[in-house]
């Protein structure tokens, strides 16, 4: 007994042990990894092993302070663990490398929403840390390193032990470190820790990807790109033509919400109910958000560039200098002016530097409202005075112009200010869901208040509207209150269905009505710019035109799911879309996986190798960022309001 208290070893060994059962008791309870059978089971057990040893191991190298630096490693591990649960809560997804990078610029205005995720009882992740600095400072005072050569038995059986995980997860499912989209496969086969280790070196491949890229990179994408162009229906082409385009980003916004009534009858969002009802207005009831990591600043990007977002971080954050041929862009060449309207300041997301690279000729962030205590909520402004606010400076654009709005207060975790409301709460146990409720009627008030604004000042019935719903407000991690809510259970193919945003695109003086055809964020680029009667068969775009006869029947999702108007796919799994039967070997889920995959590749070329930089449309001039600043009201070029025709 008196030798193993002595010993670095017996110290090291239950520093392993309290680790990797902390990590795995982790993985059951906060992460829905879909574990489907008794090897994927097995392995999610053995994974945390290889970290624990190797990692805990490389404190044995060192002769002084082994324990303390144990315990810093364990610490560092723990936080990192910590971290990601605290991620997932809400995200349903692992932090990586870039979304560290773009805590730098949002983190601070998060506070309210990381809070609401962390729990008194989450101290249990870091009770093995406690333990070991009690046992370093009592039973093991008097440990000693007696035998540094230790450390290479035990990194080399980290090591092994790390391959023999690899070569059963590689069985269960091949290619997983080269073609998988879903990181909850990677963290399910390879843990947490690895994963971390998978994704820094997945970066340092595609920052070097840029410089190895040349011309010829972007011909196969242009083949392709080529052979699956949608045509523009002619009954609707052009048919807004010289118009006004204004986007209206609607936070966290799911379609379900639409004609949704609570319990006493009262409708959640009655001026949108009414607004897809309107003869001039486009209503896409079956059509799905496409983001990623980078959320709302996703999807801006989908809806700008017809690419998909990054599967790690954030494009407005990570290539923000890269060559872009966005809408704002193209729509200088017919004469349009470019805005975007945000109750938040310009650094958020990076938008600072973004927006020059899409090529907006202003920005209006939180230095031109009102910042007031009582106008803000969340990290931004409230809507109802965000729009009351915005509608003079709009009023000044030069005219056609191109404006994006987008709004704030729908955020999680959803809380409202009591004298912003008197809607009432949904009656589940989830505050997030009951809250969520509240706070989407809000918004459908203050969409109104501006959609008023605008028949008030003439331009309703001039301006192309988009609404759209930018990513989802409800996780998986909700499912238990939305059973109650939706009253029905929540299957794999429920929830890809909950997946669906709303768009909504009035044209004036054009015929819309209830569109049921399945599309993505990618494919609304296409679709109004047709509208505006720019063709954009020249453009390198993955989307397609939701209005063309020859609309594609799918639209994906960044982690490589998709759906479809007969088959959906989840976790590799395919369903029968209506009746949610689970399918065996089936040749249409076969195929556009094959296609999802393909899209998905190409995309990610275009913008990890900036290969737009090599490629030029017919008629479309180049942006250069540096043509453009934001200085705020009291700057100059791009930042002062410019006068009507």
């Amino acid at each position: 007994m008196k030798k193993l208290k002595n010993s670095h070893i017996t110290f090291f060994v239950i520093a392993v042990v309290l680790f990797w059962m902390k990590t795995y008791i982790a993985y059951r309870i906060e992460f829905k990894l879909g574990i489907d059978n008794s090897l994927q089971k097995f392995l999610l057990f053995l994974n945390p092993l290889s970290s624990s040893l190797f990692f805990l191991g490389l404190a044995l190298f060192f002769k002084k302070h082994t324990k303390l630096l144990m315990i810093i490693i364990n610490f560092l591990l723990s936080f990192l663990l910590y971290a990601n649960i605290v991620y997932y809560r809400f995200f349903n997804d692992f932090i990586t490398i870039p979304v560290l990078l773009q805590a730098k610029s949002n983190g601070g205005q998060l506070g309210e929403s990381i809070y609401s995720l962390m729990h008194p009882l989450d101290l249990f992740y870091f009770s093995d840390c406690m333990i070991l600095m009690i046992l370093a400072l009592t039973v093991f005072r008097k440990a000693n390193a007696e035998n540094r050569k230790s450390y290479k038995i035990v990194l080399l059986l980290g090591v092994t032990i790390f391959l023999f995980n690899l070569g059963l997860a590689e069985k269960d499912r091949p290619q997983l470190l080269s073609r998988s989209f879903d990181r909850n496969y990677l963290v399910k086969y390879l843990g947490a820790y690895n994963f971390t280790i998978y994704d820094a070196i997945q970066n340092i491949e595609s920052s070097s990807e840029r410089a190895l890229a040349d011309s010829s990179d972007i011909t196969d994408i242009q083949n392709y790109r080529n052979a699956n162009y949608t045509p523009p229906n002619p009954a609707y082409f052009g048919k807004a033509k010289g118009m006004n385009v204004i986007f209206i980003s609607m936070e966290s916004f799911q379609n379900f919400m639409i004609d949704f009534k609570m319990p006493d009858g009262q409708e959640v969002t009655p001026f949108l109910n009414s607004l897809i009802h309107d003869p001039n207005t486009f209503y896409f009831n079956n059509f799905y958000h496409q983001t990623g990591q980078g959320k709302t600043s996703d999807a801006e990007f989908l809806m700008e560039n017809s690419l998909y977002p990054l599967p790690q971080g954030a494009v407005f954050v990570n290539k923000a200098l890269n060559t872009y041929q966005a809408t704002p862009a193209i729509l200088k060449g017919y004469g349009y002016h470019s805005a975007v309207f945000h109750g938040n300041y310009k650094t958020f997301w990076n938008r600072n530097v973004m927006y020059k690279a899409l090529g907006y000729d202003q920005f209006f962030d939180a230095e031109y409202y009102d910042m007031s205590p009582e106008n803000k909520k969340n990290y931004g402004m409230k809507d109802k005075p965000y729009f009351q606010e915005s509608m003079p400076m709009l009023e000044k654009l030069k005219q056609p112009f191109y404006a994006k709005f987008i709004t704030l207060s729908n955020h999680f975790p959803f809380a409202m200010d009591p004298q912003d409301t008197n809607f009432p709460a949904f009656d589940t146990d989830d505050t997030v869901v009951n809250q969520y409720f509240q706070s989407a009627n809000y918004m459908d008030q203050a969409l109104e208040q501006f959609c008023n604004a605008l028949k008030a000042d003439g331009l309703w019935n001039k301006t192309v509207l988009v609404f759209y719903g930018d990513h989802y407000g409800i996780s998986e991690n909700h499912n238990e209150a939305m059973t109650k809510v939706l009253g029905k259970e929540i299957t794999p193919v429920v929830n890809a269905k909950l997946q669906q945003v709303p768009l909504i695109i009035r044209v004036p003086g054009v015929k819309g009505g209830i569109q049921t055809q399945v599309g993505g964020e990618i494919d609304v680029r296409p679709t109004v710019l047709h509208l505006l009667g720019i063709d954009t068969k020249d453009y390198m775009e993955f989307g397609s035109d939701l209005l063309s006869k020859q609309h594609r029947k799918w639209a994906l999702f960044r982690n490589g799911d998709f759906v479809s108007d007969k088959v959906i796919q989840v976790n590799d799994k395919c369903y029968d879309a209506q009746t949610e039967q689970l399918l065996g070997s089936n040749d249409l889920c076969k195929d556009i996986d094959t296609r999802v995959k393909t899209e998905l590749v190409m995309s990610d070329d275009i913008v990890n190798k900036d290969l737009l930089r090599f490629y030029k449309p017919k008629g479309f001039k180049p942006i250069n960022p540096d043509d453009y600043n934001y200085l705020g009201p009291k700057g100059n070029k791009g930042s002062k309001p410019v006068s009507k025709n």
